[in-house]
């Protein structure tokens, strides 16, 4: 049984060394590439504010997570859902980097680099050349974007479970994000081979074909070499 864990974040901007920090993260679980249903999911307080670019791509204003905890308050548990399972994240390395400045305001150990599988680097190596965003997997692997009109981690982490399965070659399932936040898993029938079939001649219609065949004049197939 393999445990792997998809992974996304939001954030007040891009860079941490100018003081940026996570506002929202999420994570679903994978066993042998199928989604499970177990996902955790927290929007964070990140003691300063949102941006207006910011907000323009992720949603999330400064009222949204205002009440919100503070990453003190969530990094164990948070942790404990993580285990140390396989990380998968679209642009992995910005991730682990906003997580990382989180840890370390806290004087907790960084990710292991180890556990990182960027699925942008995954992608670029298959389609090289070509767009290689979320987005432009998601319509590549016809995987329903209609519900994404901004980039909040939770949706985020559901396409993305689909995308890495497609990415790996496995199949591709149906995530529904359910109201009470669980994630409903709706796997298609896995396509089977087809066994071919003998195609059965009735008698008469073969001995018509021996007798057109006979009043061919020196076919090719038996002349000799």
């Amino acid at each position: 049984m393999t445990r792997e864990i998809v992974l996304d974040t939001e954030t007040t901007g891009i860079e941490t060394r100018e003081g940026h920090r996570v506002i929202e993260i999420a994570a679903i679980e994978l066993v042998n590439l199928l989604p499970t249903g177990r996902h955790y999911h927290t929007l964070i307080n990140p003691q300063r504010d949102i941006p207006p670019d910011a907000t323009r791509i992720h949603g999330f204003s400064n009222a949204d997570v205002e009440n919100a905890p503070l990453f003190a308050d969530i990094v164990d548990p948070w942790l404990e859902f993580m285990g140390d399972a396989p990380i998968i994240a679209h642009n992995a390395p910005f991730d682990f980097g906003h997580l990382d400045a989180e840890l370390k305001r806290l004087n907790r150990p960084p990710l292991d680099p180890g556990r990182m599988i960027d699925s942008l680097a995954l992608a670029k190596k298959r389609f090289p050349g070509m767009p290689n965003s979320l987005d432009a997997l998601c319509r590549r692997f016809d995987v329903d974007l209609s519900e994404r009109t901004t980039h909040n981690a939770l949706l985020d982490v559901k396409l993305l479970a689909q995308v890495y399965l497609e990415l790996r070659g496995g199949r591709q399932p149906g995530l529904t994000l359910m109201s009470n936040g669980a994630t409903e898993v709706l796997v298609t029938e896995e396509r089977k081979e087809r066994s071919l079939l003998p195609i059965m001649v009735p008698p008469e219609r073969e001995e018509a074909h021996k007798a057109f065949l006979g009043k061919l004049k020196n076919p090719l197939w038996l002349r000799e070499e």
